[in-house]
């Protein structure tokens, strides 16, 4: 039984759901949600936190400051909450209410950022802001998620080496695109492993990360709107995008199977899948990255006035003929009583 006196003590880093059932193609997803942060931005901002407290750059007087577009935000808030620092997240109106208000019960600041940077996006913005903020008041310490190494190194030292030791024949590995710091982590660990394992990369419609224009992006998590600046795109062997109609299919596919999973969760898998369609991979070990739970996202992507406004109707019909499908999956699929013993 884990006994434990601080939040970030608790992570469960060893929980995977097969897909198949679902989604008729092998599919392990690993699942980050399951600690008090409730994502895998738990690792990153530990590491961070830690190596910024052995740095000696974090005192009684600090105020830690990081622009996040709502999961990093959480981890730190519990982080720093745990540890007596006080901590002002910078983000803007498409972080959800609910993860808002998760981070000011943890007595987190909150500001909302309502500019556009120049690529039609809040992260230049926000970044400014912080900048701001730092040159004003030497008490606060910007982590910089986007250029940390800490981000990046939690993951080659936690998350890749959790799932080798899970599937020691892996073959290929989806990860979703954000700073890319679970992305260059994972990749880095395993281009130096045993066996080649090919890394895909999961990114969203709209998104500058791997170039391409800038579009509307409305679910927080993945994508950017700058090159991510710990991005090497020498050790990812393919990049998918993902229109947000499609992450939010998935998302609700997972739910109607009682498995509720956040955009993220649903972009990477929308993804895989595609890949996986496109590609022999019946014998093939996939493992895909599960970012978030789906809790914080009732009032969006789950919340049918949410999404017409954003998407239009034709994602509801789709959504419900999807629900149709599975109601006719399931009574044809229902076994007969009468052979029943």
């Amino acid at each position: 039984m884990p006994v434990i006196s601080a939040p970030h003590a608790f992570n469960e880093g060893q929980l995977y759901v097969d897909l198949r059932p679902i989604f008729g193609r092998s599919l392990f997803l690993k699942c980050e949600g399951f600690n008090f942060a409730g994502s895998i931005k738990l690792k990153a901002a530990i590491e961070m936190v830690e190596a910024a407290e052995r740095d000696g750059l974090l005192t009684e007087d600090s105020i830690l400051v990081e622009s996040s577009s709502g999961n990093l935000g959480v981890a730190l808030s519990m982080i720093a909450a745990s540890k007596g620092y006080r901590f002002l997240c910078v983000t803007d109106s498409r972080c959800n209410l609910s993860t808002r208000l998760l981070m000011e019960a943890l007595g987190s600041e909150v500001q909302i950022i309502a500019d556009l940077d120049a690529n039609g996006g809040f992260l230049g913005a926000r970044i400014d802001y912080v900048r701001a903020l730092c040159a004003s008041d030497d008490r606060y310490v910007w982590l910089s998620q986007y250029t940390n190494p800490g981000n990046w190194g939690a993951h080659y030292r936690k998350t890749a080496p959790e799932i080798a030791e899970q599937f020691p024949r892996l073959d290929v590995l989806f990860v979703g695109a954000g700073t890319t710091g679970t992305l260059m982590g994972c990749a880095r660990w395993f281009r130096e492993w045993h066996r080649p394992v090919r890394i895909v990369a999961v990114d969203t419609v709209g998104s500058v990360a791997f170039g391409g224009e800038p579009g509307r992006r409305m679910i927080p998590g993945l994508g950017m709107s700058m090159r991510p600046p710990l991005l090497d795109e020498s050790y990812v062997d393919e990049v998918i995008r993902v229109e947000e109609a499609d992450t939010i299919r998935a998302c609700h596919r997972l739910a109607r199977r009682g498995f509720l999973f956040g955009g993220s969760t649903g972009t990477v898998v929308s993804g895989a899948m595609k890949w996986l369609a496109e590609h022999d991979a019946r014998d093939l070990t996939a493992v895909a990255i599960a970012p978030d739970l789906g809790e914080r996202y009732l009032d969006t992507i789950y919340q049918s006035t949410w999404l017409e406004d954003l998407y239009g109707v034709e994602v509801l019909e789709s959504l419900e003929e999807s629900k149709g499908s599975r109601g006719a999956e399931r009574v044809a699929g229902a076994p007969d009583r009468r052979q029943e013993p």
